[in-house]
């Protein structure tokens, strides 16, 4: 099987490029191309990959050879245990002095808990949750609804704590038992950020166009549920091919996004669903992390700039990767102090959220590698995020 630098360097060859013009173009050093072909460095970060791609103009997935993911810490397996059980093993069959749950109950514990997943509170997930999956599983047909919000619910915790089998085999249950169109999109969103924090580009890309084809509304009679389906959508669509170097496509989903957004006129969350709230900022924060991608921290911060991200949640996943696409963009033009900042802010708002986050890590080591010296607040950060000292 190829390396990544094999692949570069047949690639580069067939453009006629020498390793300095490739270097030259991508803006990668010529350092890092020569160890990549030479075998000195056997992987390299998709960002690297990313740049080289769009220099040598194929996509993305076409250096790195296959998804590339990064597992999640023993710590982290150890505390999610108990709710991969309850979502991958077959539902306990009640004894006849059980007392069976009821739709009304479970539904109720669910809203009850709603909050806990909005607000990133992990550890408090990691015990309520597995007995509330069991009940659920026991309701049978009745209880299909309620069933398929925590099962989407939980893929999507799933999804950010990197437990990535557990969150496919969720969000697979939760799709299969969807009641329409619209239940299956809330769904397919969340299956497609999985794909894409698998590395998985193609995949997302191609699940995220069929659906945004499938649920394409009338734009003069659609209605609020329907715009943010279909814009959230598009922003998965856009979200995969910037990353596999396909901008045109990245940029007219986007405007299509833009589209949907500025019918809806406003932030909506459909059902009072914090994981499909949508709207004009919701795009503007997307537009910010596209510019990230394709390395424009200058583009990151003017659109920061017009981004109201005091108007959203503390703790909003939305809001926080915003807030590290700034601190990346601060740390690349050198503002470290302002991307130590957003770090900070982020920890104080979510600091169950942030150890989760490999981007922090990456951010806290450009802070590091461009400063002489580091405060003891910057060693207690890298703790915080895993970084090694």
């Amino acid at each position: 099987m190829s390396t990544a630098g094999q692949r570069v360097k047949e690639v580069r060859k067939r453009r006629g490029l020498s390793q300095r013009e490739l270097a030259d173009a991508s803006g990668v050093s010529l350092s890092t191309i020569r160890k990549l072909e030479q075998g000195e460095r056997e992987t390299a970060r998709l960002e690297t990959l990313r740049k080289l791609a769009h220099s040598l103009r194929v996509p993305t997935m076409r250096l790195a050879g296959g998804p590339h993911q990064e597992d999640p810490d023993a710590g982290t397996v150890d505390r999610w245990e108990a709710v991969r059980g309850a979502l991958e093993r077959p539902a306990v069959v009640s004894g006849l002095d059980d007392e069976l749950p009821t739709v009304s109950g479970v539904r109720a514990a669910l809203r009850e808990t709603e909050p806990l997943f909005s607000g990133d509170q992990f550890a408090a997930l990691s015990v309520v949750l597995p007995p509330l999956l069991r009940d659920a599983e026991a309701l049978g047909p009745e209880g299909r609804s309620v069933r398929v919000r925590l099962l989407q619910l939980a893929g999507w915790l799933m999804v950010q704590t990197r437990q990535f089998g557990a969150a496919e085999t969720a969000l697979e249950r939760a799709l299969d038992d969807a009641a329409d169109r619209m239940e299956g999109a809330a769904t397919v969103n969340t299956l497609c950020w999985l794909l894409l924090r698998q590395g998985e580009l193609g995949k997302a890309y191609d699940l995220a166009v069929k659906w945004a084809d499938e649920i394409e509304p009338r734009m003069s009679r659609a209605t609020p549920a329907e715009l943010s389906s279909w814009g959230w959508m598009l922003l998965r669509v856009s979200a995969a091919a910037v990353r596999n170097s396909q901008p045109g496509e990245a940029e007219d989903a986007l405007k299509f996004a833009t589209a949907a957004a500025v019918a809806l006129g406003r932030e909506y969350a459909p059902e009072n669903d914090f994981l499909r709230t949508f709207g004009p900022t919701t795009v503007k924060l997307k537009a910010a992390e596209n510019a990230g991608v394709i390395d424009r921290p200058d583009m990151v911060l003017r659109i920061a700039e017009r981004v109201p991200v005091f108007s959203l949640k503390p703790t909003s996943n939305n809001r926080n990767r915003h807030l590290l696409d700034v601190a990346d963009a601060y740390a690349k033009t050198g503002n470290y102090a302002d991307a130590f900042g957003k770090l900070q802010q982020i920890h104080a708002g979510s600091p169950e959220w942030l150890p989760n986050q490999r981007y922090a890590r990456v951010i806290l080591g450009r802070v590091m590698q461009g400063r002489r010296t580091l405060t003891g607040e910057m060693r207690a950060m890298a703790d915080v995020v895993g970084l090694p000292m």
